[in-house]
């Protein structure tokens, strides 16, 4: 399997109740070599939103469901004290912030209310969980002493879009959602801090372009978007099985093109 690579003990999924998240999830569940704990944050694992994952969770013992609300501090403690909890000493190898909003507004009906909740979720959302789980990242990395830095060592990796990149011209005409394009473009600069930031403590920094995936999010644009979830979470994962000390701090897409900033 193209998968083979990623061997990570333990991985966190924001937003793993349904799209990429939960295909994501699956992916990982289906490897080979499968991790010993996948933690599975969603905002109301109770919900029947969250069905499929509390399917799968009853036939793998090795998932657990964490309630998360990403834009609340307190949720975030918790979500990490749980972890922390099941992890008992050894730490956490992989967070996947991929938690995230879109409003659709153009550039006139923007509106202070969205921009914020947009900001706040899919920007300051990333930034809190990786200070939270820091500590956990950290002690997965010290539990591989000199190795260089890879996703099976410990990894941030943010879930950001093509929409993100200033520097692409065709961004526009697919989508003027301006709020979720300036959050993007913001998580991007973010990643870019925390791969700066944080590599001195062993943790790779990406940010990741799904691809145009058929998700509620994807569809929401008006034309059904030419990928599987699946796809995109098979090709995401095989990038991530790729990555080293050279990629921290880049920008992919799913097949692990450089999307220019």
């Amino acid at each position: 399997s193209s998968m083979a690579g990623l061997r990570v003990r333990s991985l966190l999924v924001t937003g793993a109740n349904r799209g990429i998240g939960l295909g994501l999830v699956r992916q990982v569940l289906g490897m080979p070599n499968p991790p010993e704990w996948v933690f599975a944050a969603c905002r109301d694992p109770k919900g029947e939103r969250a069905q499929e994952l509390k399917n799968l969770a009853s036939r793998h013992p090795n998932l657990v469901i964490i309630p998360l609300e990403v834009t609340d501090p307190a949720s975030i403690k918790a979500a990490a004290a749980r972890v922390g909890e099941q992890l008992g000493g050894s730490g956490l190898n992989l967070l996947i912030n991929n938690a995230g909003i879109a409003k659709l507004n153009l550039l006139d009906t923007e509106t202070l209310e969205d921009m914020s909740q947009v900001y706040t979720t899919n920007t300051v959302g990333p930034l809190l969980l990786s200070q939270a789980f820091l500590p956990l990242l950290k002690k997965a990395a010290q539990g591989s002493p000199g190795s260089a830095l890879s996703c099976s060592k410990a990894a941030i990796i943010n879930m950001s879009s093509y929409g993100g990149s200033i520097a692409s011209p065709s961004g526009w005409d697919l989508m003027q959602v301006v709020s979720y394009r300036c959050s993007k473009a913001a998580l991007n600069m973010l990643t870019k801090c925390q791969s700066l930031g944080y590599r001195e403590h062993g943790v790779l920094c990406a940010a990741l372009h799904p691809g145009w995936v058929q998700t509620d999010m994807g569809r929401s644009a008006g034309h059904m978007p030419p990928m599987t979830v699946d796809a995109s979470a098979r090709g995401m994962l095989k990038v991530l099985s790729s990555l080293s000390e050279k990629d921290t701090g880049t920008f992919l897409d799913w097949e692990g093109n450089v999307v220019p900033w």
